[in-house]
């Protein structure tokens, strides 16, 4: 959603609310801006069917690795910069992820 917000210069209008409140709703409905709260949707579906199917001690630890795959997708697709301490903490986030699941 950053992304998109800085990509179309998004701003709230100086004028009055009816004004600020149509340029929210034009950037929610932006294809971009929507389909990333239709993902999280998605996501929250997948957590509920995962939580009744699986012991929180189990499932949880896995959220832990949402940021590590969002640092790989950004590096991939967006550009991001890649540096030695975002890999040292990706390293960190998985092997945390390991122990916190076997032990």
């Amino acid at each position: 959603m950053k992304w998109r917000i800085s990509n179309i210069h998004f701003a709230l209008p100086e004028t009055g609310v009816v004004d600020k409140f149509g340029a929210l709703l034009r950037l929610v409905f932006d294809p971009y801006v929507f389909s990333g709260f239709v993902s999280a949707f998605v996501a929250s579906l997948f957590w509920m069917a995962a939580m009744s199917k699986f012991e929180i001690t189990e499932a949880y630890p896995f959220m832990s690795l949402a940021p590590a795959i969002v640092f790989l997708l950004a590096v991939f697709f967006l550009g991001e910069t890649f540096t030695i301490g975002k890999v040292v903490g990706l390293i960190l986030i998985i092997v945390g992820t390991i122990v916190t699941v076997k032990y």
